[in-house]
């Protein structure tokens, strides 16, 4: 397996564009983008668990009853998420593309990111459709991923190769998320391609296995969204023998879908809102695979934590408050820590009591703009990791006057 260019368009038989429609007030930020595949494809998707859905995932979820899809669909400025007739909105803009594209209006998905509680004009969706298409490109996952921005200060794509079946595939995803990202079983927006050939049921499957490990392990500020949806379109054009069953070739998938999950986890949790540092907690030692991800996730959604690693502050207490409230089935009396980055590791913590290190050493590590607080619970073969932020002054400020 090997990272390649292209995003959501390495796959065949992919393109994907981008346009400023008008929901947005400024001209020079896209708004609307589009991924579309030239073959109908296999889909499948995980949603919010927030009992405030937002329209299109709604509509979306209907629409991917069948486990069939060849657009998607997301503009940006606006959640769509708790407005009078906001799913019939989402049902305009799958009939408005289904017509420009010739596809089935079924065969969208569609979502939408933003404020929510704000009403969504289907004009400027309507008014932009033609120069939306008209934007796909075999180059254009950028501009796609440019359009699903938000609060985020870059984009966020990433392609691999990988075998299967004797035949090469390719998988991409694009991604946006920054702030209010605390996902339970979905998270943000995740947009992922493959020209694998794989049945509906096995993509379902690989999907809602691998979020347990990637995405459900990432916190910026402990907020899950509405509209969070991850969805994934295998439309077959790499020519490999369907996987409609585990083996080789769905262990080879799973890998490759793992890959680009984790580097869009690393993209998210270090373009936190605010964030001037990626956290990454990695845990080993523990009795199960379920106390590993209790005790990693609960060290990076620690405010006290987040806040220590801002000041780079190697105040190690703070993780062990942390791991302590976690919920895991941890002996204190075992647990080591010690920070790592580019610049050095130290360590802080022995068998659940501080030991002797340098405040320069440690301040030096902690300056690196990727920080990994390394958990030691020395109390079985279980490990995980999980991704965050550091919680700085800019947080607050972006989401003091994020609606006006």
């Amino acid at each position: 397996m090997k990272f390649i260019s292209g995003g959501v368009c390495a796959a065949k038989g992919f393109k994907a564009g981008g346009v400023h429609c008008g929901i947005r007030k400024s001209r020079k930020k896209r708004d609307l983008a589009l991924i579309f595949s030239e073959k109908e494809c296999n889909a499948a998707a995980v949603y919010t668990n927030n009992l405030v859905k937002g329209s299109p995932l709604v509509v979306t979820e209907k629409n991917l009853f069948d486990g069939k899809a060849q657009a998607v669909i997301c503009n940006s400025g606006n959640a769509n998420t708790c407005n009078a007739g906001g799913e019939e909105i989402a049902l305009q803009t799958c009939r408005l593309l289904s017509a420009e594209l010739g596809i089935k209006a079924e065969n969208v998905i569609v979502a939408s990111t933003g404020v929510i509680g704000q009403p969504l004009n289907i004009e400027p969706i309507k008014n932009g459709m033609s120069a939306l298409v008209s934007s796909l490109s075999d180059k254009g996952s950028v501009y796609a991923s440019e359009a699903i921005m938000t609060t985020d200060t870059k984009t966020k794509e990433i392609a691999a190769e990988f075998e299967a079946g004797g035949k090469i595939c390719r998988i991409g995803g694009i991604a946006k998320g920054s702030g209010m990202i605390h996902p339970d079983l979905a998270t943000m927006l995740v947009f992922i391609t493959t020209d694998c050939a794989i049945s509906s049921k096995m993509l379902e499957k690989a999907l809602k296995t691998d979020v347990k490990s990637t995405f459900n392990m990432l916190s910026i500020d402990g907020d899950t969204s509405t509209n969070d949806m991850v969805c994934v379109l295998a439309n077959g054009l790499a020519g490999n023998k369907e996987i409609d069953g585990d083996g080789e070739d769905f262990s080879a998938f799973m890998q490759a879908l793992n890959t680009v999950n984790v580097a869009l986890c690393r993209m998210i949790a270090g373009d936190g809102e605010g964030a001037t540092k990626l956290l990454e907690c990695t845990v080993s030692g523990a009795k199960t695979d379920a106390d590993a991800k209790k005790t990693a996730k609960s060290v990076v959604c620690s405010s006290l934590l987040k806040a220590a690693m801002f000041g780079a502050d190697a105040n190690w207490g703070r993780v062990l408050c942390a791991i302590g409230y976690s919920g895991a089935d941890v002996d204190i009396g075992k647990v080591g820590v010690s920070f790592v980055s580019a610049n050095g590791e130290v360590g802080v913590c022995a068998d659940g009591k501080g030991i002797p290190f340098s405040e320069d050493i440690a301040k030096s590590v902690l300056s690196a703009d990727e920080i990994e607080i390394r958990v030691n619970l020395n109390d079985g073969e279980s490990a995980a990791s999980a991704w965050g932020c550091d919680l700085t002054y800019d947080y607050v400020k972006i989401n003091g006057d994020y609606r006006t």
